[in-house]
């Protein structure tokens, strides 16, 4: 199950290897959606971690990434972005586009 992080863990939470980061809000329909798939992936993409921000509990975050939909991931390696998906996708949509990060 993806780790919900705040502000003050997100740097050290990413800035090694392939991370993602999964930007929801608890009352978001499509967020609860994606839910079980990043769960499913974080299991099967041992060598990714997945992790969720909360816009609402941490919004410092969601403006400085312009997160201005929810869900939005973000991915990132070595502390560098290199990905943004928005909206809810099927399970093997999103592991293709993790994976051509590893």
């Amino acid at each position: 199950m993806a780790k919900i992080i705040n502000s003050q863990e997100f740097d050290n939470t990413i800035e090694s290897g392939v991370v993602v980061v999964d930007f929801f809000a608890t009352w978001c329909g499509p967020c609860k959606m994606l839910s079980p798939v990043i769960d499913e992936l974080s299991r099967e993409l041992e060598n990714v971690n997945f992790v969720k921000v909360d816009i609402d509990q941490s919004m410092d975050l969601a403006q400085k990434f312009k997160i201005v939909s929810v869900p939005t991931l973000k991915v990132f390696k070595n502390g560098e972005e290199v990905d943004t998906l928005m909206g809810f996708m099927p399970k093997e949509v999103l592991k293709s586009k993790v994976e051509a990060h590893i």
